[in-house]
Parts: structure tokens; C-alpha cells; sequence
């Protein structure tokens, strides 16, 4: 007998105060679902609740990795003028033989443009939740180029239990198999791509610590930053933002979600990359809905040469890594650094028994401030927040001390705090080999970053780093980036030093 439960999905998925979000539902059994909608931050808020919605049983189309699953919409719910920003969990269980079955879905609560109620802004990485979601017959990662945003998200992209192998970073000892994380997974009935993004491993817990310590966070979705660039039009003296922040696994963008963030920083606002493999594939967004928002997420990948625009007079808007050498838009331009420089750090057979933190190279920098630390200290080990995927650049050493050369776009006034190895899957180290005549993830970058692939372009970029640092831009904002996806786990795993600095930097850019 197949699994019995329900599943389901909101749209639009981001609204305002006044709103209606239609959650669109299936019930195994046409079972009756009881939904539950909570605000989750330092404590979780219900704010909505249905004991019994009559939601049918729909079956999912066999293209609704494409087109989305069409499900009518079961519930409407009416967002109160008192619900905060935020993200927004639907709760949705039936009964199964005295069991309970239970799925989750998202929308998030943003401010009205031009009314911030706080001076910072997260931007949740929604696009990469999309890119890794293969509910309905696949993904970006499963040869399709073409997601729909109107399905529900796997199993552990919204909710994940507690247990060794959450994490898809391999912690201490090393487990070059990964066999801690897979019986994760495969124990806990949960989609194999629920290690590499979702709510559960990042925002969430930065959240949570966020407003424990007394910040106030708008939250809006990495879409928002292209359907409403006015979120950060007005500047922090006119009653904008002071801050934005982007948290853990950021990997895909678009083209005017890069407009809106690299004008904010042009007028001097301040970001704050928490994150790793930040902004490093292109998407575009196609099928808008009468409700405003598009339906579907657009990436080629390495299936580039496919994607319309290539070798025409739009090749800026190319679905392929963004320091493609035939996009010119390295995001190191925007960050400061990129994953191309950078790679993989305790994950399987790459970096397995590395440190985990950063070693650190200008202790007296004021993110440092209050933290007791020196030079050559490591920074994070304890709590693993150099993990999984990292940002570095191309840099040389002058005196023993690190220095960008700027060659990848790297802004001349960055300057780099601390550093940790990483690398890029080869074909003997990859989780998932390549299939024989592809290249490996190495090779790939490579050949896109230099048009080619030969063994001089791949050695150019085989040795790479997670970078801490920061920049200033021209109008006087501050970037900075933790150069990995795995900052928050330090502020979940309570590393006071990781903490202290996260404060400084909130604080300070804030203000």
C-alpha cells in the first residue's frame, strides 16, 4: 500500500498585511487536514489554525516538476494587519489509522515597500530552496531546467527532526562515506537533497538566535529583491534599511535580484553575507501569475548551450554560473568572493579532517572586537562553521599576510580576515560521480571561468579557500561575507565568539 499523507503549498508565497494566501492541498483518502500557521522566530507564534479543511485527494501531475501541480486551493487565509515579517509555517496533518501524517508549507510575511519595521532585512535563499526541490519528478540537479515554484517543497526542506547526520557537513570524526547523513536521510523519510538546502539548517537558527538577542529582522524571499526592488530603494537616512543580510546556502540569483542589491550597496547600504556559494548560478524567473509572482524558476546550467539566450545579443541573462567568462559578472564583485575560488570543506572524501573554523589573519579588525582572539587562532572550529560550500578569491601573500589580487573581480579594498582549505569535486571525490564523457564539478567551473578545461585552466583553481573578509564600497557601505554556508551553526551550537561577532556586525551595520 503506498504511504498515506497529505501535502501542500501556498501561493503566492510572500505577501503583505491585507493579503490572501490560497494553500492548495491533497489528502490521502480526501482525509479532512488539520492546519496550523505559526510564526517562527525566538518562540513559535500561532496565528492561524483549521481543524478540519476539506482539501481532496488530487493526484500529482506527471510533469509537476514543469508545470506545477494545478491543485485547487482548499483554504484562503487572510493575513491580519497584526501578523509580523516573517516566515510562516503551515502545519498540515490528517489521521491515518490513529496515526498522525504530517507536511509542511511556507509563506513569508514582508513588509509594504517603503515601510520597513526594522533597520534590517534577510532575504531567505527561497531560489535555492526551488533549485533543490524535487517533489513531482525532479530538479535543477536531475537534468531539468525548468522548476515550478507552485508545488509543495520534499520532505526536510521546511522541517527536519534532530539527530546525528542533520547536517550534510560531516562533523568530527571524519566520514568520508557520509554513511551518518545518508541513514539521516533514508531513517527519517526525507528527499537526499535535504542536506544541501531548506529553512531547517540555516535561517532558522539564525533567526531564532537573532531575536533572542533583541534584533528586529523583516524577512522577505530571494524573489521579492526582483519583484520589489523598492524594499531597498530608500536609503538608511530617508527611512530605509540599514542592513541586508543573506544567511547560509544563497546559490542562485537573478539578474535584477542582483540589480537591486548591488544598487543598495552603490547608495551605501550595508550587506552582510552570512552565506557560502553565494549567488553562483544565473536563473531567470518565466509564467507570472495573475497573483503577480512567477510560477516557474528557469536554469540551463550545464545544459547552457540549450538555453535560448546563449550566443545572442542576451547572453548577459545566460543561465550559467555568473563568472561564466561569456556572462562578465563575477558575483565576486558583489560578495567580494566566489565559490569558483573556493569549493567543499569537511564533506566526504574533500577536506574530511579539516579544522572546521578559520584561521584567522587580522585579529585586530573590528569584527574581532570583544572576542579575545589573536593571530593564527582558529576561529569556529568548535561548532563547524567552515562547512559544506565555500567562497574564497585569488590571492597572494605580501609579509605573510593574505592580500586579493583582484584578478577575479574581487574589489580592490577587500581584505581578508581569515581563511580555511577547501576544494571542488574531482572525479575520484565526488558524492555523486559525474557520468563517463562529462567533466567533473572541476572541470566544469574551469572550462566556464577560462573557455577551457585543460589541465594548466584546472590547476588554477584546484587549490581553494573559504574567506572571511570584508569591503568598503566607494558611497562608504560594508560588505561582508563568512565566505561559508555554515555561519549560523555556530550561533545555534551557542560558540561565543561566533556569536560576539555576529552582534558586532548586526549592531554596528545596523545603526
Amino acid at each position: 500500500m503506498a504511504f498515506e499523507t497529505v501535502t501542500g503549498y501556498c501561493w503566492p508565497q510572500s505577501v503583505t498585511a491585507g493579503d490572501t494566501v490560497a494553500l492548495h492541498l491533497s489528502s490521502a483518502g480526501a482525509r479532512p487536514v488539520a492546519v496550523t500557521v505559526t510564526r517562527i522566530g525566538a518562540s513559535r507564534e500561532v496565528v492561524w489554525s483549521d481543524g478540519a479543511v476539506d482539501a481532496g485527494d488530487h493526484p500529482t501531475p506527471r510533469d509537476a516538476w514543469r508545470e506545477g501541480c494545478g491543485w485547487p486551493a482548499a483554504a484562503a487565509i487572510d493575513v491580519d494587519p497584526a501578523w509580523r515579517s516573517g516566515f510562516y509555517e503551515v502545519q498540515l496533518d490528517i489521521d491515518v489509522d490513529g496515526k498522525t501524517r504530517r507536511s509542511h508549507a511556507f509563506f513569508v510575511v514582508r513588509p509594504v515597500t517603503g515601510r520597513p519595521t526594522a533597520r534590517i532585512l534577510l532575504a531567505l535563499a527561497t531560489d535555492t530552496w526551488h533549485a533543490y526541490n524535487d517533489f513531482g519528478g525532479g530538479n535543477l540537479y536531475t537534468g531539468r531546467t525548468h522548476v515550478s515554484l507552485q508545488r509543495p517543497l520534499s520532505p526536510g526542506l521546511l522541517f527536519k527532526p534532530e539527530g546525528p547526520g542533520r547536517r550534510v557537513t560531516v562533523l568530527h570524526p571524519p566520514d568520508r562515506r557520509m554513511a551518518t547523513h545518508v541513514g539521516y536521510l533514508t531513517l527519517n523519510h526525507l528527499t537526499p537533497w535535504a542536506g544541501s538546502a531548506g529553512w531547517p539548517d540555516w535561517e532558522e537558527p539564525f533567526l531564532a538566535w537573532a531575536e533572542r538577542e533583541g534584533f528586529a529582522v523583516d524577512v522577505v524571499t530571494n524573489a521579492d529583491l526582483e519583484d520589489h526592488p523598492g524594499l531597498l530603494a530608500r536609503g538608511a537616512d530617508d527611512g530605509g534599511y540599514r542592513l541586508l543580510l543573506s544567511v547560509g546556502h544563497d546559490e542562485y540569483w537573478s539578474g535584477p535580484m542582483r540589480d537591486t542589491v548591488e544598487g543598495f550597496i552603490a547608495r551605501g547600504g550595508n550587506v552582510a553575507f552570512l552565506s557560502g556559494n553565494t549567488s553562483f548560478w544565473q536563473v531567470r524567473f518565466e509564467d507570472h501569475t495573475p497573483e503577480g509572482p512567477a510560477a516557474t524558476m528557469v536554469g540551463y546550467k550545464a545544459q547552457l548551450k540549450a538555453d535560448p539566450v546563449f550566443d545572442t545579443e542576451r547572453v548577459g541573462e545566460l543561465t550559467s554560473i555568473w563568472s561564466d567568462h561569456l556572462i562578465g559578472r563575477p558575483e565576486n564583485t558583489m560578495t567580494g568572493v566566489s565559490f569558483c575560488r573556493g569549493g567543499y570543506h569537511r564533506i566526504g572524501k574533500v577536506v574530511s579532517s579539516g579544522a572546521g573554523g578559520y584561521t584567522v589573519h587580522r585579529p585586530d579588525h573590528w569584527i574581532f572586537e570583544g572576542t579575545g582572539i589573536g593571530y593564527g587562532d582558529l576561529l569556529g572550529a568548535g561548532a563547524t562553521v567552515v562547512g559544506y560550500e565555500c567562497d574564497g578569491c585569488d590571492f597572494t601573500y605580501r609579509d605573510g599576510l593574505p592580500y586579493p589580487t583582484g584578478e577575479d573581480g574581487t574589489p580592490a579594498t577587500f581584505e581578508i580576515l581569515g581563511t580555511a582549505p577547501a576544494a571542488h569535486f574531482t572525479r575520484e571525490t565526488a558524492t555523486r560521480p559525474p557520468a563517463p564523457g562529462e567533466p567533473s564539478e572541476l572541470e566544469f567551473v574551469a572550462a566556464r571561468l577560462f573557455g577551457t578545461r585543460d589541465a594548466e585552466a584546472v590547476e588554477r583553481i584546484r587549490h581553494g579557500h573559504a574567506v572571511l573578509g570584508t569591503y568598503t564600497s566607494p558611497a562608504g557601505g560594508t560588505v561582508i561575507t563568512s565566505g561559508s554556508t555554515d555561519w549560523a551553526h555556530g550561533l545555534a551550537a551557542r560558540d561565543p565568539q561566533i556569536e560576539q561577532i555576529t552582534r558586532t556586525i548586526l549592531t554596528r551595520l545596523s545603526a
